[in-house]
């Protein structure tokens, strides 16, 4: 069967490098599901959870945005920031999310309101994708 050569990028490290069977990503106009011998494409990479499937198995990443490549049978993800499902440490997540809630009750202007409310979906984002891998159900439970 036929792969995708996949790469995730970051500005601070190269997070991954393999040949999978299907890309899903969060792109700027909805999910995008990406197969062997997909039409060349430049998209933006929305905030969300990137899905790899290869055989049977499934991988995870959180990503807050970037662009997204598709040639050649290469995908190649430059995101803003990106960190694997099974990296993401709950416990710190639990807390950005509780510090931005503070941020959020706090913010004295426009400006600090809208990046501590940016902080609070970033943090939400994450620990859902964490739970989602370790099986324990959606933020809350």
């Amino acid at each position: 069967m036929a792969t995708l050569h996949i790469s995730i990028v970051t500005a601070e490290r190269s997070l991954l490098e393999d040949d999978v069977d299907m890309v899903i990503a969060p792109g700027s106009e909805g999910e995008l599901g990406i197969l062997p011998m997909h039409a060349p494409l430049l998209t933006m990479v929305s905030p969300g959870e990137i899905r790899l499937k290869k055989g049977t198995g499934e991988s995870s990443f959180a990503v807050t945005g970037g662009f997204l490549e598709v040639r050649d049978n290469k995908v190649t993800i430059l995101a803003d920031a990106a960190e694997r499902a099974d990296e993401i440490d709950v416990a710190r997540a639990e807390a950005a999310i509780k510090q931005a809630q503070e941020a959020i009750k706090a913010a004295p202007a426009a400006k600090e309101l809208e990046e501590a409310t940016k902080s609070l979906q970033r943090a939400a984002l994450r620990l859902k994708i964490a739970r989602k891998k370790r099986g324990t159900g959606v933020p809350g439970q």
